[in-house]
């Protein structure tokens, strides 16, 4: 095993064990699931309790949100976007600002992918070598070059508390040949990646990528491991398949993966998938639907989606949901913010963010404390049954309130 480099750089081989733990603790594990509570220590904002959801902030920004709502609510930890901070604004900004930090005013620590799912998505304008991705521009169609070097260079400027290695993302179906060989590329890349310099007290995580095949995860997860990463993430999951297929690739996959340090799903996903992957062992998440729900209308509720701007809520003077501690739903009505959603105000689509984002940070908060308390068995069972059966919208429940 490599020893770690950044600030783990100039550790013994003999310590690095020692360092990682250090880095994330594992608090407690969950008697009858996989579920488990750790403590993940950060170059920047301190101490995170996991299970942790992260909000996307892909161009610099949470949507709709300034930093101090972000505070407010207890987000702590933020994912960024190599890719298109790389177009827009470009690293001689970030670098002139300090660092993407100071850029955008936040505190708090911040994850930032690696490019690798962008390039996927640029499928058609891209051209893949052993060293990179050549690609078009999706801004100004200027031809461009990111690989392991760059991204991983790019990450460092950016100076993000946890940097994603460069891989590539498997799209969905794919053969096992296929897969096979968009994994041998990920290995390639990831062994380059783990070789690059790293900024003050930067993470970096792995990515286990291997399609929908079992024995390719677990190739792909013990090479990872063999290399040597401050945490592993699973790639290539909710890009298309069924959701039994994605939590098949859970139970095949995360067993594997150190027990010691944290296990992040990538881009995933509903509420009842959130409280799911927990069970399965997963600690940290990420996913664009809380703010892009919102921001077309849609509330997360403990009974599924609440369509706000929905012309039944017209005279509704209630709140979002009733009982709910965000700033929405303590001061203003659904037919208020239906209202600024059907005019187009952008205040309609800051409520329904802060709501939303507010709802996602709770559930992790709640999922915490339940397996604290060694209820998340029943937590489980009750939360995901009565989301996926769900209630008249008239007759919502309550997102319980709890501090930040």
């Amino acid at each position: 095993m490599h020893e770690p480099r950044g600030i783990a750089g100039e550790l013994s081989r003999d310590n690095v064990v020692d360092y990682i733990a250090h880095m994330f603790s594992l608090l407690q594990t969950d008697p009858q699931s996989r579920a488990r509570r750790g403590l993940l220590r950060l170059a920047h904002g301190g101490d995170l309790q996991t299970p942790r959801f992260m909000p996307v902030g892909t161009q610099g920004t949470v949507k709709a949100m300034t930093p101090l709502e972000l505070r407010e609510i207890g987000a702590g930890l933020i994912l960024g976007n190599t890719y298109h901070l790389f177009v827009r604004p470009g690293m001689e900004i970030i670098r002139g600002a300090g660092g993407l930090h100071r850029f955008m005013n936040w505190d708090g620590a911040i994850l930032t992918d690696s490019g690798g799912y962008q390039v996927f998505s640029l499928s058609g304008l891209r051209k893949l070598t052993p060293d990179g991705v050549w690609f078009q521009s999706h801004v100004d169609g200027a031809k461009l070059f990111l690989g392991p070097v760059e991204a991983m260079a790019i990450q460092r400027d950016l100076g993000s508390d946890i940097a994603m290695l460069f891989d590539e993302c498997t799209p969905y179906p794919a053969t096992r040949e296929e897969a096979a060989a968009s994994l041998a590329l990920t290995r390639r890349w990831a062994a380059v990646c783990r070789e690059q310099p790293r900024a003050p007290g930067q993470q970096v995580f792995g990515i286990v990528q291997g399609g929908f095949h079992e024995d390719l995860r677990r190739e792909a997860a013990a090479g990872l491991i063999e290399l040597g990463f401050d945490g592993y993430a699973l790639g290539g999951l909710s890009v298309g398949e069924p959701e039994a297929e994605m939590f098949r690739i859970l139970d095949a996959t995360v067993p594997i993966l150190p027990a010691n340090q944290p296990r992040y799903l990538m881009g995933v996903g509903t509420p009842p998938q959130l409280v799911e992957a927990v069970a399965r062992g997963i600690d940290m998440f990420d996913c664009v639907l809380p703010t892009r729900v919102g921001r077309n209308g849609g509330a997360f509720t403990r009974d599924g989606m609440l369509p706000v701007k929905a012309g039944r809520f017209k005279a509704d003077f209630r709140p979002i949901v009733e009982g709910c501690g965000c700033y929405a739903c303590r001061n203003f009505t659904r037919a208020y913010i239906r209202h600024l959603l059907n005019v187009k105000e952008i205040l309609g689509s800051r409520l329904m963010t802060v709501h939303n984002l507010y709802f996602y940070l709770n559930l992790m908060r709640e999922i915490r404390a339940a397996l604290d308390a060694n209820t998340f068995a029943d937590f489980r069972r009750q939360f995901v049954t009565r989301y996926q059966q769900g209630e008249p919208a008239d007759d919502t429940g309550a997102t319980h309130s709890a501090s930040p």
